[in-house]
Parts: C-alpha cells; sequence; structure tokens
C-alpha cells in the first residue's frame, strides 16, 4: 500500500518538478503586431494600431524595450456656428479628420538579484493629442519579483518611486459675451513625485491559446494614471497568431475630456 502511494506522489509530483525546472528563454526575443480597418460608403474610416516589443533575458538581466502607435480617421459631425444669418444659427458640418493619434514608446532593465527578485528602472513616454494629457513621461526605480513561472502560469510585480512630468491639454475659454472670440488656456506643465506599480500575468490554456494581462498605475499628488491591457492570443503557427485585445486607460485628474477611454482591438502577431 505504502508502494502504491509512493509511486501516485510521485506521478502527481512528476509534472509540477518539470513546469519548475522549466528555464526561461535566454538572449533576444520580441514581437511585432499590427492591426487595419477601412471602411467606406455612407460613413468613411481607417483604423491602425501597431506594436513592437523586444526582450532580453539572461542569467543576469531581464530587459524589455517597446514602441506602439494608435491613429484613427473618420466621418465626424460638429455643429458650427453660422453668423450670416439673422439670428444666428447652428449648422451641421461633416469632414474627414483625426479622432486617435497616439504614439508611446518604454524600455526597463531589471537586474536579478536571485532567481525570482530584481532591480528595475523604467521609462516611460507618450504622447496623444486626443488625451486629457498631450503628452506624459515617467522615470522610475523599484523592486520586482517573480511570484510564478512554469508551463502554465507566469506572474511578476514591480513597485518603486518614480519622477513624472505631464502636460494637460490646452482648451478654449467660453467668453462671456458669446460675440467675443474664444481664448486658448494653455496650463503649465504638472511634475510630481510618483509610487509606480505594474503586474504582468500570463495563463496558458495549452499549446496554442493563451491570455495576458498587464496592470500598470502610476499615482502620484497631480493624478493617478492606470492601464489595464488584457488580451486572448491564439497561434495559427510557431511565428503567427491571432489577438484580441482590450485596453482601459483612465486618469483620476483632468482639466478637459473624459478619464476613462477604452480600446478593442483585433491583431496579426508575429513572434521573432
Amino acid at each position: 500500500m505504502k508502494k502504491h502511494l509512493l509511486a501516485t506522489a510521485l506521478l502527481i509530483a512528476l509534472p509540477y518538478a518539470a513546469l519548475a525546472a522549466d528555464p526561461p528563454r535566454e538572449g533576444w526575443s520580441g514581437s511585432g503586431e499590427a492591426g487595419l480597418a477601412l471602411a467606406s460608403g455612407n460613413t468613411k474610416s481607417q483604423n491602425l494600431n501597431a506594436k513592437l516589443d523586444v526582450k532580453f533575458n539572461d542569467e543576469q538581466w531581464k530587459d524589455d524595450f517597446y514602441l506602439l502607435a494608435l491613429r484613427n480617421k473618420a466621418t465626424v459631425t460638429t455643429a458650427t456656428l453660422n453668423t450670416s444669418t439673422t439670428p444666428y444659427t447652428l449648422t451641421n458640418v461633416s469632414r474627414y479628420d483625426l479622432t486617435a493619434n497616439r504614439y508611446e514608446a518604454g524600455a526597463s532593465a531589471g537586474y536579478r538579484l536571485d532567481d525570482r527578485s530584481y532591480i528595475v528602472g523604467a521609462l516611460r513616454y507618450e504622447h496623444d493629442a486626443f488625451s486629457p494629457y498631450t503628452y506624459q513621461y515617467v522615470a522610475s526605480i523599484g523592486y520586482g519579483y517573480q511570484f510564478l513561472k512554469n508551463a502554465v502560469n507566469e506572474l511578476s510585480a514591480e513597485a518603486g518611486p518614480g519622477y513624472k512630468v505631464a502636460q494637460p491639454k490646452s482648451y478654449y475659454l467660453t467668453p462671456v459675451d458669446p460675440l467675443t472670440p474664444a481664448a486658448l488656456f494653455e496650463p503649465d506643465s504638472d511634475s510630481s513625485l510618483v509610487l509606480r506599480g505594474r503586474i504582468d500575468y500570463k495563463h496558458n490554456f495549452n499549446a496554442s491559446t493563451s491570455f495576458v494581462e498587464t496592470f500598470t498605475v502610476e499615482a502620484g499628488s497631480n493624478n493617478t494614471f492606470f492601464q489595464s491591457d488584457a488580451g486572448i492570443a491564439v497561434k495559427m503557427s510557431d511565428k503567427l497568431a491571432l489577438k484580441a485585445a482590450w485596453q482601459m486607460r483612465h486618469n483620476s485628474d483632468v482639466v478637459v475630456g473624459k478619464k476613462t477611454d477604452q480600446l478593442l482591438t483585433t491583431n496579426l502577431v508575429y513572434s521573432f
């Protein structure tokens, strides 16, 4: 009976031992993804989003570099004040114009202290023409820890202090007299110490399907920014995959515009 119990315990333990012994891929690796949507006819629009992510991993370093871009044009209708009539009237005017234009770059360098923990320095810059903040950049240093890394689950977290600069979007001041032209107000940039946190999680359902989630927060006295990126990828080959993703971005303090932006994408991903 004891021999059967021992054999059963060994059979149960062997897969987990194999998962724990699975070493991380060393050297350079990366992925590029892109999605394009075009519409014409009664409405006209085009959407392009792309991302390049390059990683380096060895016994001492855990580095990551990325670039991303989002651009959208569509037919938009706005109400324009017609001053050629008496009294003044509002006229709907349609035009083909930009509705999204954002690009971002970031890098992080992690120095391993042991198999699980590391010191990390990170940089991030973004420019968004349609965000409450025209640009934001942050530099931080912190501590990272790898909680899980096996064939099924990967989970890591980072936290540490940083310094952030953000430029609130310019806006027009509404005049008291409707005949007076609106004045453009350009706020000063905000700078503050922030607490940066990041959580990366990946779950492999099987050899071809996986779920990924990255949650980033930059909390400061002027504004708290967080971003959640969730996606499901299905491999078509060793190099190609289809990925459906949902992104949510939130700023706690905005002068104009909405606090929360959301984006749904379906992209083709190439891994190398």
